[in-house]
């Protein structure tokens, strides 16, 4: 979703918290073990060097020509402030607002969300992912919303949503990816036209535990929403939204497990992040 808060970074790379997997994969794997189909933390980590796990990088690289919000004209800027040739090293500073590329919205955005992106439990950044298909769905309705009985759909092939789960919403819309005019399809009247979850799905997602909700357009309400009606049911619950995600056609719908490593940024309503599933090799 959109937001005005900017970054201001020095020559920082961007920071993964691959450590913390290890530092909490025992919890994760206990959530983990509630479906039969996801495989352990343990048993995937250890397959990274073995070659059995599969790593998909579900994160667009950041420059300035990404799709924004409307209205967020200035977005992101990057110079360099050391070159090889005059100093040696090579190094940059980089500006961005919180909301773009592939982001992360943290509970604060929408308050009564208290925690900020800081705040959240690194346990929760860490989870089964639960991969919801609705491509033929949006093929014939681009303003497309997620249902309940969609859910339950989901559950009767793969089983109950485990707690913990960080929940994505596969829409195809990623096709559209760079180009923003096809991104945003906005029309006439300056609306956008794109799927999401709806608030019903939203709450019966919150009931089951789920800690994030996820999908691969602008924002987790669909185009033409104009309060943002889901932002203020799962923010204010402590769930965080998961927004531009790519490579979502290479998760299968049930059995990865999902890293979501967000800037450390003290008091921010969100920020860039990095997303990893890992998931076995025949998957």
């Amino acid at each position: 979703m959109r937001g005005r808060s900017r970054i201001f970074v020095i020559a920082t790379p961007a920071v993964v918290l691959f450590l913390a997997v290890i530092a909490h994969f025992g919890r994760a794997s206990s959530v983990a073990a509630q479906s039969k189909n996801t495989p352990s933390t343990q048993s995937c980590l250890r397959g990274i060097s073995d070659g059995s796990t599969r790593v998909v990088d579900m994160t667009y690289a950041i420059n300035d020509k990404l799709p924004a919000w409307p209205g967020d004209d200035r977005h992101f800027e990057a110079k360099n402030v050391a070159t090889p040739e005059k100093d040696g090293y090579f190094a940059r500073s980089f500006w961005m607002l919180e909301h773009y590329g592939t982001h992360l919205d943290a509970p604060a955005h929408f308050p009564p969300g208290k925690l900020y992106l800081d705040q959240i439990p690194p346990a929760h950044l860490f989870g089964p992912a639960v991969v919801i298909d609705v491509g033929e769905e949006v093929n014939k309705d681009p303003d497309y919303r997620l249902q309940v009985t969609r859910v339950e759909k989901w559950e009767m092939q793969h089983g109950r949503i485990a707690t913990g789960s960080i929940v994505l919403l596969r829409t195809g819309w990623s096709s559209r990816w760079p180009d923003q005019a096809c991104y945003r399809n906005m029309d006439a009247s300056s609306v956008m036209h794109f799927p999401g979850f709806s608030v019903e799905a939203a709450k019966f997602l919150i009931e089951r535990g789920a800690v994030g909700l996820g999908i691969d357009t602008l924002s987790i309400d669909y185009g033409p929403s104009k309060d943002f009606e889901v932002h203020r049911v799962d923010l204010p619950a402590g769930l965080y939204n998961l927004e531009n995600l790519a490579n979502l056609d290479q998760l299968p719908e049930s059995g990865a497990m999902l890293i979501a490593a967000p800037i450390k940024l003290e008091g921010g309503s969100g920020g860039p992040v990095r997303v990893f599933a890992l998931l076995p090799m025949d998957r």
